[in-house]
Parts: C-alpha cells; structure tokens; sequence
C-alpha cells in the first residue's frame, strides 16, 4: 500500500513528514539538513546550461544566479502571476511544482517506495484560489492531494495527540518567512473545534530580511555613494546568512588528525 506524506509548502523553507509505525518522522532532503537544520528550502533555480536546481542546491548558488533564481513564491499563489526566468514565463504552480516533485522523490528514496498521495498545509488565510493553486501545484508535480489543511490546525492537531482526553484552549501564532497565521482553538475529548482565526498571507520573516536589507543599502550608500540596490548579485550578498566557521582549535584538531593517520 503507497504511503502519504505531509507537507509543510512554505515560504522560505518546505518539509514532508510519514508516519511510520505509529509516529511521524521528518523526511530528509537528498542534501541532509541545510542551514538552520531545514530540509528543503523553497528555491528554484534554472541554470544557463538548461538545468533546474531545487532546494539546497538552488539556495547554494542563488548569490552567483540571482536573475536565475526564483524564491518566496508561495506568496504568488492563487494570483496570475507570472515571472519570466531565461525568456520562459512560469506560473507560482508550476516553480511550487517543481520544489513538490523534489520532496515526492526524496520521499521515495527514504520510504523504498512509490509517494502519490500527500496532504499539504497552507496558511489559514489563504482563500479559495490560493488553496486550489496549490493544489494544482501537487497535480503538476504528480501527487494526489487527498486533502488540504490549515497549518494552525496541523499544529494543534500534533500538539494534541497525546491529549486528546484534556480540555484545552490553545493558540497556535504561525510567523512563518512569508505568512503570519494567529489561531485559538479548542479541543478536548478528541474534537478540535476552530474558535477565531487571523492573519495575514503578505507578512513573514522575509519582510523583516527586505527591511535589514534595505537599511544597509541605504547606510552603504550614504557613506560610499554607490546604490547597491542596483545590483541583484550584491543584494542577495547582503541578505545572505554567513557561513559558519569552525574554531581554530577544531581545525588544529582536524588537522592533527588526518596527520596521525
């Protein structure tokens, strides 16, 4: 019998779960964790050569191809949208796609099996259009979205599984890298009921990253007069986290290491 995943579509980064045995196991991403221990982040990237990166390779490259890569476009769905990537427009479905069929494969490899089925997550404020453009998304990709829920709802759902016999009012707050999600539910004897629901489909983490971005842009022209905003390769520079470096002590180690053996 083929399994079904669930997955977390988001904004910046995406995440697929199975239950297995009982239990839900995260699904890692071919890569292994990426920065910040996410699987799958929502890049897509269309290489000069023809090729499509997706994921942690698209996120790698993103600063040497930033005209070639496409990101945050979760908050395109539902809309008719279209971006134009090496003279090939692209709808938000079709780059949400394309991120879908790389956790539908990743997901085969860790299960040893087929994936056709899923149940993906979207915001609670997402409307109609937004929910059905995503899952035309799992269509393209070649999942069966037997069903499409809210992540507020998802989350309370996990945190309640092992209370189900305890009455309990809960609020779920969601700031995600694109969306904002506030939800209170209540549960209790193994009924979830949605009290109130906000939020706001247009505000994440990434505001906050453009906001930083622009106010150091701002500063460097300033002092040096050159806009840097001009530069697409030097923006994603600006927004970019920095790499971690090992201690010199590590490094010493690691050195004597390899000389001893």
């Amino acid at each position: 019998m083929a399994k079904i995943i669930g997955i977390d579509l988001g904004t910046s980064n995406s995440a697929a779960a199975v239950v297995e045995n009982g239990k839900p196991n995260i699904i890692p991403s071919a890569e292994g964790t990426t920065l910040g221990g996410k699987a799958f982040p929502s890049y897509v990237a269309f290489v000069k050569d023809g090729q499509v990166l997706v994921g942690e390779p698209a996120r790698r490259q993103a600063v040497s191809n930033p005209e070639g890569t496409v990101m945050a476009i979760k908050r395109k769905m539902g809309t008719n949208y279209k971006i134009k990537v090496r003279g090939k427009d692209y709808s938000p479905q079709e780059i949400s796609a394309l991120i879908l069929q790389k956790i539908k494969r990743d997901a085969e490899a860790y299960v040893g099996g087929k994936i056709d089925k899923a149940v993906i997550t979207v915001p609670a404020y997402f409307n109609d259009n937004q929910r059905q453009a995503t899952k035309d998304a799992g269509t393209i990709a070649g999942l069966e979205v037997v069903r499409i829920i809210n992540e507020p709802t998802a989350a309370a759902l996990a945190y309640g599984l092992d209370k189900v016999e305890k009455e309990e009012k809960i609020l779920v707050f969601d700031f995600g890298g694109g969306t904002l999600d506030v939800t209170i539910m209540e549960f209790g004897g193994g009924v979830f009921e949605v009290i109130s629901t906000s939020g706001d489909t247009q505000l994440g983490g990434t505001d906050m990253d453009n906001i930083l971005v622009d106010y150091i842009a701002k500063q460097f022209k300033a002092e040096q007069g050159v806009d840097v905003t001009q530069d697409k390769m030097a923006t994603q520079r600006i927004g970019r986290p920095p790499r971690r470096r090992r201690s010199n002590s590590r490094r010493r180690s690691k050195r004597r290491s390899i000389c001893h053996t």
